[in-house]
């Protein structure tokens, strides 16, 4: 399995194969479709704009606004769009060209923020705070990692600190069991510092090398929420001064600009330090990752295409954005 965690320093991630040629490839193609929509709205798109005439106004506007539809938002798909003229103006051009030029600059503004999670040993455990609205797969998401880590050598340990949802407990559990994963819980409407807290406490107990602390997102109640979220981050600190070591925060794809705004939210409450973006797969918005790159420059660990544990693979900034113009993958 692909993996977005390493070690740091460069050390080597524990028994944690070469990934093959036809597993990369098999991703890059769940990707492409997983992208589908909104590539497909935006090389159609493209194909009809340029027919053959020289470049104008008219047709540059045309382009930002197919690339706002995506849901890059009017900043970013203007300054692609600008950036695409330079030299091109008052001549002809195709529309493979276009894809390439934009896809270059995509990953332009993607590449500094396609970065993998580095696992520090020392820590141990290495405590990563889940964070994220309710509905937007943060339990799901976990529950991939953490049989990601089990899988390439890592002792993991979950925590179900969303005590508010007893479904999201259950679904927790189900996941520890599929990953072969303990999982720390307690009953509904327990305190969820308490609950980080002696999961914390057993993870070091037990020489676990990452614990995972899945969090509630109420929003509309967001000031409660804020001072839950302080109160674990407060608790995990007088175990361990570094703790939590990466907070990171899962989003829907198919929530588009909306998703900038979660990302403000729960910068006001936690320091955010990464993203995931899941149900990029059946929507036409995925230009929305491109518009969080260039907002916030929190990195971006992962990407979810769909429900099965494979479908969650690190970002790499080439092919999502070879993707999303309808580009082949690159070789």
């Amino acid at each position: 399995m692909l993996s977005f965690f390493k070690k740091k320093s460069g050390d080597q991630t524990p028994s944690a194969p070469e990934p093959v040629e036809e597993e990369q490839a098999s991703w890059v193609s769940r990707l492409r479709t997983g992208l589908s929509k909104t590539s497909d709205n935006i090389s159609g798109g493209i194909t009809d704009i340029f027919t053959r005439r020289k470049l104008d106004d008219d047709m540059l506007e045309e382009l930002e606004e197919l690339l706002i539809m995506s849901d890059m938002g009017g900043g970013v798909a203007a300054k692609i769009v600008a950036e695409f003229s330079k030299g091109r103006f008052d001549r002809e051009v195709d529309p493979e060209e276009v894809k390439q030029a934009l896809a270059e600059q995509m990953v332009a503004i993607l590449d500094p923020v396609a970065e993998g999670i580095e696992i520090d040993d020392a820590a141990q455990p290495y405590v990563i705070l889940v964070v994220g609205v309710n509905g937007n797969g943060k339990t799901t998401t976990m529950g991939k990692m953490a049989a990601t880590l089990k899988q390439n050598g890592w002792s993991v340990m979950m925590a179900a600190a969303d005590t508010f949802r007893a479904a999201a407990v259950e679904q927790l559990k189900v996941w520890g069991e599929r990953a072969d994963v303990p999982v720390i819980a307690a009953e509904e409407g327990a305190d969820a510092a308490s609950v980080a807290y002696r999961a914390l406490e057993q993870a070091k107990a037990q020489g676990i090398d990452v614990l995972m602390i899945d969090t509630a997102g109420r929003l509309h109640n967001k000031n409660n929420l804020m001072e839950e979220l302080k109160k674990i981050a407060r608790v995990l600190k007088k175990q361990d001064e570094h703790a939590p070591h990466k907070v990171l925060q899962v989003l829907d794809g198919t929530t588009g600009q909306n998703a900038l705004q979660q990302v403000e939210a729960f910068q006001d409450m936690v320091d955010v330090s990464g993203l995931v973006v899941t149900k990029l797969d059946g929507t036409a918005k995925g230009g929305v990752v491109v518009a969080l790159a260039e907002k916030f420059g929190v990195p971006i660990h992962a990407v979810g295409v769909g429900e099965k544990i494979e479908d969650l693979q690190p970002f790499d900034a080439v092919q999502f954005a070879r993707g999303l113009v309808g580009l082949p993958p690159q070789s």
